[in-house]
């Protein structure tokens, strides 16, 4: 086994038994100094609840910092504590309180992972959806967190359906997923704007298909007529403006619709066997 990549070598160049020895001791100083750098901070005879107290302390005076340099101590000097559990929870929340997103989301999936059936759970994995939450930005840019957001609060749904957290896990899903359907419509209109109405049609068919329950719903679908009947698709072009007026009675979009095709002589008719006329049920929730 090789001890050192550049052993000392020999006046003579070879390996000599002074290099060997003098390598030997270099590895076991730096080993001596690990195991100290190691034993000052991992001090198993003070007891858990002092440091989780003395945690707690300090998330009372503000010292946020301070608490959360307690709370790994504590989960490295008493590993297998309910202690350590509880510190996992309080990690997970400072990091959350600070901004600090990446840490929580990180801490909590760790939390959750390690005890799906601690009563703490629910609330570590809620955790996870606010930080992802908290970092949505505006849909001109990357949803990657709206898309965390969404799954990270459909699991909390899921697998905690008894949870406290529940209800507001809805709504923050809810929003997430309007985020996402206020994407896919900003991409829609950029390519009808410019007559690419093929891949418009498809952005606004995903949004009635995929996010049939957000506010963008109504609009993509008078988008779809005004797509439509700029191919020449009239049927289409009547269907979802029959679709639109069957959801959506008093809207604005449904009257301007109904407008365009007017223009050309044509009323909205739902045609039963198109793809809109079965989106139209997951819209109604029939």
């Amino acid at each position: 086994m090789t001890i050192d990549k550049h052993p000392i070598r020999t006046p003579k160049g070879g390996f000599g038994k002074l290099s060997v020895g003098i390598a030997a001791a270099i590895l076991l100083l730096s080993a001596c100094a690990k195991e100290q750098d190691v034993n000052a901070f991992v001090d198993p005879t003070v007891p858990a609840d002092q440091t989780y107290n003395e945690a707690l302390a300090n998330i009372d005076a503000g010292n946020y910092t301070q608490a959360r340099r307690k709370f790994k101590k504590l989960d490295r000097q008493h590993p297998y504590s309910e202690y350590a559990k509880k510190s996992g929870v309080m990690s997970t929340f400072i990091a959350y309180r600070q901004g600090d997103y990446p840490e929580a989301i990180a801490q909590g999936k760790r939390f959750v992972d390690l005890y799906p059936a601690n009563k703490e759970a629910p609330y570590a994995l809620y955790l996870v959806g606010m930080s992802h939450y908290r970092q949505i930005s505006d849909v001109t840019r990357d949803q990657r967190s709206a898309k965390n957001t969404y799954r990270t609060m459909n699991e909390l749904i899921e697998r905690y359906p008894d949870s406290e957290y529940v209800e507001d896990a809805k709504r923050k899903r809810r929003i997430a997923k309007d985020q996402l359907a206020g994407q896919e419509m900003l991409v829609g209109r950029y390519y009808q704007e410019r007559n690419e109405y093929l891949a418009a049609i498809n952005r606004y068919r995903g949004i009635v298909e995929k996010y049939e329950d957000t506010r963008h719903v109504e609009e993509a679908l008078a988008r779809l007529t005004e797509s439509y009947y700029a191919l020449g698709l009239t049927s289409d072009a009547q269907t979802a403006a029959a679709v639109l007026g069957h959801n959506f009675p008093d809207s604005q979009w449904y009257r301007d619709s109904y407008a365009l095709l007017e223009k050309g002589g044509l009323r909205p008719l739902e045609n039963q066997g198109s793809w809109l006329s079965r989106a139209s049920k997951l819209i109604s929730g029939a």
